[in-house]
């Protein structure tokens, strides 16, 4: 039955390059035939699990469909490439299908149909994730531009989510500072102030472990002109990480990270919130290092006259 399969996509191939030819009598090349030729060809590859052949045809089927350059050829065109993409996948050659696939939603975006061009962006972000990190963040930057572009904030945001959360994996907190607060202007504007608030936390975490207080605690302060914010659990949680923070107080600090409120995040913000170290090694170390060269007790006076005992850094 695998050999009648590969008979049978070999005759699709002949068939399509016989579509192709042109004669005294005919004159242009019956891409539309060669097209569909070419598809029947992939489908028996690929049912006969190879996935090179099926690749190659529906390759062809895609040039076929581009020289056609009819609007529903170009549509088939983008299928085309988009199988394609899905076999590398099966050969495990992800890097090469992302290329397909790419290339294939930029087409669908130059001819009017951004919305499947972003959905694509988004499904190849997935399957690059667990490789490459950084493409999936440049796939997902990308989705959610076509669906800015289009006004569709909410579905933009989404992807503008995920280039967060790979950013604060990837531990490159400038970009993820940026990009969460991109996040929270889309949030304002379609008035869903609930999450700009968690957008906060998630700022929040991301400026302190830059070691930049000054940002962390200007993201709380713009935040009070949200609608809800002044009084809420986030802001009052907020208050205290930063106050703790500021205070040297460890013992503060997880207290508040390790609430349900930043626990139950999203993973990489919640590994963010559990990994939080005040600078310095916090009030207690610093009282335990003065006790061994004999000051304890001055040390302590001193900490109880002064909340900012050891400073800021």
């Amino acid at each position: 039955q695998m050999a009648a399969k590969i008979n049978e996509a070999h005759d699709h191939i002949a068939k399509a390059e016989k579509y192709l030819k042109t004669s005294f009598m005919k004159w242009k090349p019956d891409y539309d035939s060669a097209a569909s030729e070419y598809s029947k060809a992939a489908v028996a590859f690929k049912n006969s699990k190879m996935f090179e052949e099926a690749k190659d045809a529906y390759l062809q089927e895609a040039e076929a469909h581009t020289n056609n350059k009819t609007y529903p050829s170009i549509i088939h065109c983008y299928d085309a490439l988009e199988a394609a993409g899905m076999m590398l996948k099966d050969m495990q050659r992800l890097p090469e299908a992302i290329q397909y696939i790419e290339r294939a939603s930029m087409m669908y975006v130059e001819n009017g149909t951004p919305d499947t061009a972003a959905l694509a962006l988004d499904r190849a972000g997935k399957l690059i994730e667990s490789q490459d990190l950084a493409k999936a963040v440049d796939l997902y930057q990308k989705a959610a531009s076509v669906f800015e572009n289009e006004d569709r904030l909410r579905q933009a945001v989404q992807m503008v989510g995920k280039s967060s959360r790979l950013l604060v994996r990837q531990h490159k907190l400038d970009e993820a500072a940026a990009s969460i607060q991109k996040e929270k202007n889309m949030y304002k504007e379609i008035e869903n102030y609930p999450t700009c608030f968690k957008k906060t936390i998630a700022q929040v975490l991301v400026h302190l472990h830059r070691n930049d207080f000054v940002a962390a605690d200007k993201c709380v302060r713009e935040s009070y002109s949200l609608p809800g914010f002044s009084g809420s659990e986030d802001c009052i949680a907020l208050e205290q990480l930063l106050q703790g923070y500021d205070e040297q107080d460890q013992d503060q600090v997880s207290r508040v990270c390790n609430s349900p409120l930043f626990k139950y995040m999203d993973n990489d913000y919640a590994k963010l919130s559990i990994s939080l170290r005040v600078p310095g090694g916090g009030k207690k170390k610093l009282l335990a290092a003065a006790a061994e060269t004999g000051e304890a007790g001055a040390a302590a006076t001193d900490a109880d006259e002064d909340e900012y005992a050891g400073g800021l850094c």
